[in-house]
């Protein structure tokens, strides 16, 4: 039986590094997605033979390995396998074809779309059902324990878990997924993603030197998390300067999060606007995560008439999203590339998007 399962990439419209601070944020599941492809072996097949459309060799998995086996995209695929096993579930062996329309290194999740994707087809072909919470987690433990990524459980939520029209409101204390309406559209205000083609790299040390930043914030204060933080005036606790505006970040971007779901609930995208030229703020001054590149793109949008734009994603690099008046949608993206030609950056490419399905069975 031949398994085809996709999984899309994601935008998080607001809530950066707050996943794994115990705190709340806003993705919503993208239009372009990763599809797995998996034919089953015989009863005794103990490996899987990963191809994808953007490597020219096949990579022979085994199905015993173990973290530092596998590199490169195939170490996604295999720490699914890996990841599966771990949790008690018997992985199948076979050949598994990888194909995906979602941009590598954008700030879209393309990894949580591979190893969703990778995730349900071994799992459809093995006759398991997994929970969505635990199939995140799963594919999440791929990430961090086997290619060493230090991420949160945001990218994988927002795939398994994506609706059309629609964000998902994420708590992280308690894993609770909210559906929250977002239709810009129906209000003439179109969703621009902006994809600056200046890569990321989750896996070197600037991402983990943010979380354990954060980490060390929160012992300052002797909190779990700095979820826990409700005024920032308590931040005057945390020992190192640096911390404490990482922390800032954070505690601030909670307050967006939940400023922003109010403002979507009575359609006032200008507010949201603000919010999220507030969010770059915070990103850019606080946590030092945006680039000149990406800040350049951000300050553009807004100049330009956008209600709002920011950097979405772990940062570095990747994209930039902007609410912008539909009727001037072509005016500002003309105006951001621009911008960017005359600074001397690549063109980036500039599309509309929109809330889309989560993760599921091809027909």
């Amino acid at each position: 039986m031949t398994v085809r399962y996709a999984a899309p990439g994601r935008i998080n419209l607001i809530g950066e590094h707050t996943d794994y601070n115990g705190g709340f944020a806003l993705p919503i599941a993208l239009p372009q997605r990763t599809i797995a492809t998996f034919i089953p072996g015989d009863a005794d097949t103990d490996s899987v033979t990963a191809y994808s459309d953007h490597a020219e060799e096949p990579v022979h998995i085994a199905l015993d390995t173990a973290p530092g086996a596998v590199s490169g995209w195939a170490a996604y695929v295999a720490g699914v396998i890996w990841s599966l096993r771990r949790s008690g579930y018997a992985v199948p062996g076979g050949q598994l074809a990888v194909a995906s329309d979602v941009p590598i290194g954008a700030g879209l999740s393309s990894s949580a779309a591979l190893e969703c994707a990778v995730l349900g087809a071994l799992s459809t072909a093995a006759g398991l059902t997994i929970d969505r919470t635990e199939a995140a987690r799963i594919a999440q433990r791929a990430e961090n324990d086997y290619v060493g990524a230090p991420t949160g459980l945001l990218d994988q939520l927002a795939a398994l878990y994506g609706a059309s029209a629609t964000a998902l409101l994420i708590d992280f204390r308690d894993v609770a997924v909210r559906p929250v309406t977002f239709d810009p559209y129906g209000h003439a205000v179109a969703l621009l993603l902006i994809d600056s083609h200046s890569r990321h790299d989750h896996v070197g040390g600037a991402y983990a030197a943010r979380r354990a930043s954060c980490e060390r914030a929160a012992a300052d204060l002797q909190l779990a998390s700095l979820r826990e933080v409700d005024d920032v005036a308590a931040l005057e606790g945390v020992a190192d300067p640096i911390d404490a505006r990482r922390a800032r970040h954070v505690v601030t971007e909670n307050r967006r999060v939940l400023d922003f779901v109010a403002a979507l609930a009575d359609a006032d995208f200008v507010a949201g606007g603000r919010l999220w030229t507030e969010s770059h703020a915070s990103m850019r001054d606080d946590f030092a995560i945006t680039t000149a590149h990406i800040d350049l793109i951000a300050d553009t949008a807004v100049d330009a008439g956008a209600l709002g734009a920011r950097m979405t994603g772990g940062g570095f690099g990747g994209s930039v999203i902007a609410l912008v008046p539909e009727a001037r949608a072509r005016e500002i993206g003309a105006a951001v590339r621009a911008a960017v030609v005359a600074a001397g950056y690549a063109e980036p490419t500039i599309t509309r998007t929109f809330a889309a399905d989560g993760a599921g069975l091809c027909p």
